[in-house]
């Protein structure tokens, strides 16, 4: 069975409404996954209802045209959970987005920590990465992808009612997942290569919505410390 087509579109969407795609979304739907006129998919926008059907209504090597027919599904019901994490190298980065976006994350926020490699990040790459992960996965929506900001300026203007989950593999004996979940906002931080500093550390475990959780006794890769903690918040706010 070949795999739907899916869009984001960063356009209004109602039934019988006419679409003018962008000279890259033409390549992507034209000449990447072959489309014909005729031919339905679905488009997202996460503002206007879930996902729409809609048509071809014209081709070309730089431009075309969508015709909007129908909602076809719901939005997705979707957590407010931020992910902050550390930039790392290149490929890896991309993953970290890639997975997050796939599993919910409503925010990516890269931060400068004290050892942190990167001093900069592509936030257009970025979002990129994650529209596609949203239009491979089935989304309705695409987290927001942040500017790099540092930690500690993050942390000096952070709203308390969103609780922090300080993932720290210095302290295997910090609860897996916090004996009574907090409904509401939250967020998970995941720090580089060489882990938090100890002044990084002292502040975090002395927030009083910041809560430190292990992710067990092996010290993982960023990438997977972020896959892990997201799927423990996931799970114990009751998101499937």
């Amino acid at each position: 069975m070949a795999q739907r087509v899916r869009l984001y579109v960063d356009q209004p969407l109602a039934a019988g409404q006419s679409l003018d795609l962008a000279a890259d979304q033409a390549h992507y739907l034209f000449a990447v996954m072959r489309l014909t006129e005729g031919a339905q998919l679905g488009l997202f926008n996460g503002r206007d209802g879930g996902e729409w059907e809609a048509v071809v209504a014209e081709t070309g090597k730089r431009k075309g045209r969508l015709n909007v027919l129908f909602e076809a599904a719901p939005p997705q019901p979707r957590p407010d959970l931020w992910l902050l994490f550390a930039p790392l190298k290149k490929a890896r980065t991309d993953m970290l987005v890639e997975k997050a976006t796939e599993l919910g994350a409503t925010r990516l926020q890269p931060v400068a920590t004290d050892y942190t490699n990167a001093e900069r990040v592509r936030e257009d790459r970025l979002a990129a990465i994650a529209r596609e992960a949203a239009e491979q996965s089935g989304a309705t929506s695409v987290p927001e992808v942040s500017g790099l900001e540092k930690l500690s300026a993050l942390l000096d203007g952070w709203d308390p009612a969103r609780e922090l989950w300080f993932c720290d593999e210095m302290r295997a004996e910090d609860p897996a997942v916090p004996e009574a979940p907090a409904e509401g906002p939250g967020a998970i931080l995941i720090g580089p290569e060489g882990g938090f500093s100890p002044a990084e550390r002292e502040r975090l475990r002395a927030l009083p919505f910041c809560r430190p959780v292990a992710l067990g006794r092996r010290i993982l890769r960023a990438e997977t410390a972020a896959i892990s903690a997201l799927t423990l918040w996931l799970a114990a706010r009751g998101f499937p």
